[in-house]
């Protein structure tokens, strides 16, 4: 059968969504049941750069509301969670969580040498290198890669999106990018790609036309298996109706199916807020509050919030001082939130940032972002955190 140019470049276009499909989706036709207390992690990617400042706020710090004398959180509006800090008005979800010890906050995050940059920053935190070193691998995909070394039945990873972050990308096996199973299935199963399929014949020099039909065929039998399991037990739970809410509502519903998927990875912004920060913040911080407070829920009256954790982070904070437009500027260390049934360490896991010793008007970081990633990996995840890192890291006490 000979292709026209538009239907090579269809076929290239399937193809290339489905590059980020690992080799052992076959393996998956035959569903793996997972086991009780099996672990799942959840990473939430607060893109852009969120402002931590605001969003964990020091109420009882006079430099805070020096340098930012409009941007600044008035204590009377935010939610207080100790006699010092408080939370945006928006994250009451939060909030909730916090009061409940389902909820842990680590300060001062951050690496050596920061970089202002967000596509550089981003691979930095993706990669887990240092600022120095540019990584092809992702620390989820050198996961991936380490989890199913000599198994039959790997684990994976699924990215609620249309393209494959940097983080799942391996270097044999790699996530999968997919924005709910029902449109992945629709779309693999169309007839034309059948057809097309149907009438290919492989042969035994292989050439590059048929890595086209073979990602192609992979993708169809993991397509499928996604789709089926995400019925077994679809979650009837009412989330919000927002791109967060339905994405969290897919992976709940995964969770609860017998899929064996230990990472999901999804991710909420733009949080770069030069300009109109207060607006922005609330828009985002509303979205993510009411359905991670919906996703919990969800896990407790399912019995799974104890095996799950959600990890958010963003992959630089904000300048201390507010700009001339109503936002801050590209900052360095940040905090992130710890949201599990299974934390040891819960509430204000460590001090808030000390704006009386800043570097040239940033935070200094006092966690290297690359110790949670460790603790997580060794702890949760149950894997050689030190061989995926390609360094021994410290080992926090959050898990």
């Amino acid at each position: 059968m000979l292709l026209k140019r538009k239907e090579f470049i269809q076929l290239g276009s399937i193809a290339t969504a489905s590059m980020m499909l690992p080799k052992f989706l076959k393996a998956f036709e035959r569903p793996a049941m997972a086991p009780p207390g099996n672990k799942v992690l959840v990473v939430l990617q607060m893109s852009g750069g969120n402002d931590g400042l605001n969003t964990v706020v020091p109420v009882r710090n006079d430099i805070y509301y020096q340098l930012r004398p409009q941007l600044g959180i008035e204590k009377a509006k935010a939610l207080q969670l100790t006699d010092e800090v408080a939370l945006h008005p928006a994250l009451a979800g939060l909030k909730e969580l916090y009061d409940d010890g389902s909820l842990g906050i680590m300060n001062n995050v951050g690496y050596p040498n920061p970089d202002r940059s967000h596509f550089r920053s981003m691979d930095i935190w993706q990669s887990a290198s240092d600022s120095k070193t540019y990584a092809y691998t992702g620390w989820l995909g050198r996961y991936l890669d380490a989890q199913c070394h000599g198994c039959d039945k790997p684990t994976q990873a699924l990215e609620i999106d249309d393209v494959l972050s940097l983080a799942l990308k391996g270097d044999r096996l790699k996530g999968i990018a997919l924005k709910d199973p029902a449109r992945l299935y629709n779309t693999s199963h169309q007839q034309y790609f059948k057809e097309i399929l149907n009438d290919h014949k492989f042969l035994e020099e292989e050439k590059p036309v048929d890595y086209l039909y073979k990602t192609m065929a992979e993708t169809l039998s993991s397509a499928d298996y996604i789709f089926q399991q995400s019925k077994l037990h679809p979650s009837s739970a009412a989330y919000p109706k927002t791109g967060l809410g339905k994405s969290l509502q897919t992976i709940a519903s995964l969770i609860f199916s017998d899929i064996n998927t230990k990472v999901y990875y999804v991710s909420l912004g733009s949080f770069d807020t030069h300009v109109n920060q207060q607006n922005t913040q609330q828009r985002l911080f509303t979205e993510m509050s009411d359905a991670v407070k919906a996703f919990v829920a969800d896990l407790k009256s399912n019995n799974r919030f104890q095996d799950v954790m959600l990890m958010t982070f963003s992959e630089f904070g904000r300048r201390v001082s507010q700009n001339a437009s109503g936002g801050t500027d590209h900052g360095t260390a940040n905090n992130m939130f710890l949201v599990s049934g299974g934390l040891k360490q819960k509430g204000l896991i460590n001090p808030m940032p000390d704006l009386s010793d800043l570097n040239e008007g940033d935070l200094k970081y006092q966690i290297d972002f690359k110790e949670v990633y460790a603790t997580v990996l060794n702890k949760w995840l149950s894997a050689d955190d030190g061989h995926i890192l390609g360094k021994q890291y410290e080992h926090l006490g959050f898990i």
